[in-house]
């Protein structure tokens, strides 16, 4: 696992043991930030189920102002710090040990771009996609990025949010959902 460009293009990220955390695969990534590509520079950005942190940390290499880190794991949380140390955007980031729920309930900020990429089929995708157009932390115009299996529906979100793009990488299916203006 890498940093594929920006900053800190080829710095090679830690990742815990075992198996509970599923990091994004380089293809997968690559797909994402190249449909996201010219709406980085500058932007504040949520890590939702930050796992190693390589979603956000991709994003600042590419020019994000800010990223919070959100995971309940001490470990995760560990290696999210060791990672960030490793590419030395520490000063860019915010790091949170917690469930992800209780952060977004008492959440006073707006993210320009939110990753979120929960272990699959466990509901959490949808849960947090609730919670997030509930207290609508998305500035206008922003973007919501999933990553899910390929056996799971999308969520339909109400207005102002809309699903603008799916795309498919094997069993990994990703889409990308958009804020309109007010």
């Amino acid at each position: 696992m890498r940093v594929i460009t920006g900053l800190a293009r080829g710095k090679r990220l830690k990742e815990p043991s075992g198996l509970e955390t599923r990091p994004t695969t380089d293809r997968v990534k690559e797909g994402i930030f190249s449909s996201i590509q010219f709406e980085i520079e500058g932007r504040k950005v949520l890590d939702l189920f930050g796992g190693t942190g390589q979603m956000g940390i991709e994003a600042l290499s590419r020019g994000a102002a800010h990223c919070t880190f959100v995971d309940l794991r001490k470990e995760a949380v560990g290696i999210i710090r060791e990672n960030l140390a490793i590419t030395g955007f520490a000063d860019q980031a915010q790091v949170v040990q917690g469930d992800y729920h209780a952060f977004l309930s008492r959440c006073r900020e707006k993210f320009d771009i939110i990753f979120l990429d929960p272990p699959y089929g466990t509901g959490l995708l949808e849960k947090a996609l609730e919670t997030i157009t509930t207290i609508d932390i998305v500035s206008e115009h922003g973007i919501i990025v999933c990553e899910n299996g390929s056996g799971v529906a999308w969520p339909i979100l109400s207005e102002p949010y809309r699903m603008q793009k799916e795309y498919r990488y094997g069993k990994i299916r990703t889409a990308l959902y958009r804020r309109s203006a007010d």
